[in-house]
C-alpha cells in the first residue's frame, strides 16, 4: 500500500508520543514504588518496541519511519532515565549560614528583622529516607535583605531522574501527603552543599517539611521535617 509522505512522516512524532505517554503511565501514575516503576516501564518499552515491529512488517511504507520513531524516542529515554540513576551530580554551593531566631521571629513567613540586620535560622531539620537513602540537613533562612532561602547541607540523596525540591505542609510521609507542594526548583545535584530560593508567598510557618520528589514517577525519595 502506498501512503502519502505526509502520513509517513507522521508516523515518527505519533509512535514517539505513544511511547512517551506508555512511560508517563506505566512510570507515574500505575505505582509510587520507584523499583516497580521502573520494571513497568521497562516492560512497556518492550510492548511497544514489538508493537512497532508488528505495524513494520505488516506495512513496509510505515516500516522506517515507525521503527525510526521508536528507536530515537527509547534512546533518549532510556540514556535519560539510566544516566539519572547511574551516575551522581555533585555541587558544592556557598550557602547562608544563621543562628537560630529569637522567640515569634517567623510569624505568618513576615518575621520583623532584628535592630542589626543578620541571617536568621528559621527551621531546620535532618534528612530521612523514605523510598530511597538521604542525609544531610535542610535549613530555612531569612537573609540580612529579608529574602528567605533553603540550605541543604552535608547533603546526600541517591540520585533519580526529574528530581525537585519542595516545601510541604504536614509530615509527609507517604506521597499522599505531600499535597500542594512549594516547588522549590529542579534538585541541583544529589550530593552536596546547595540553596534555593523561597517565594515571598510561602507560609514558612506551615511548610513544615522539606523533600525530595521524583516528579516523572511521582515518588517521594526523602523528607526532612523541619524544627524551629
Amino acid at each position: 500500500m502506498n501512503l502519502p509522505l505526509t502520513v509517513r512522516l507522521l508516523a515518527v512524532p505519533v509512535v514517539a508520543a505513544v511511547v512517551v505517554a506508555g512511560i508517563w503511565v506505566t512510570g507515574g501514575l500505575v505505582t509510587n514504588d520507584f523499583a516497580v516503576a521502573m520494571w513497568l516501564t521497562t516492560g512497556w518499552m518492550a510492548l511497544a518496541g514489538l508493537a512497532c515491529l508488528a505495524i513494520a512488517v505488516r506495512s513496509r511504507a510505515l516500516r522506517l519511519p515507525v521503527l525510526a520513531g521508536y528507536a530515537v524516542t527509547a534512546a533518549a529515554a532510556g540514556a535519560y532515565l539510566g544516566s539519572s540513576v547511574i551516575f551522581d551530580d555533585v555541587v558544592h554551593e556557598q550557602v547562608a549560614v544563621a543562628a537560630p531566631a529569637p522567640a515569634a521571629m517567623d510569624v505568618g513567613g513576615a518575621a520583623a528583622r532584628p535592630a542589626t540586620a543578620r541571617n536568621v535560622l528559621l527551621r531546620s531539620g535532618r534528612f530521612e529516607a523514605v523510598r530511597h537513602a538521604a542525609r544531610g540537613q535542610a535549613s530555612v533562612i531569612r537573609l540580612a535583605n529579608g529574602r528567605r532561602v533553603l540550605t541543604l547541607t552535608g547533603f546526600e540523596v541517591d540520585n533519580g531522574p526529574d528530581l525537585r525540591v519542595y516545601l510541604v505542609a504536614g509530615p509527609a510521609t507517604t506521597e499522599d501527603e505531600v499535597d500542594a507542594p512549594i516547588d522549590l526548583g529542579a534538585l541541583k545535584g544529589n550530593k552536596g552543599d546547595q540553596q534555593y530560593a523561597i517565594p515571598e508567598r510561602a507560609r514558612t510557618d506551615r511548610l513544615t517539611t522539606a523533600v525530595i520528589w521524583c516528579r516523572a514517577f511521582s515518588v517521594l525519595f526523602a523528607r526532612a521535617p523541619l524544627q524551629r
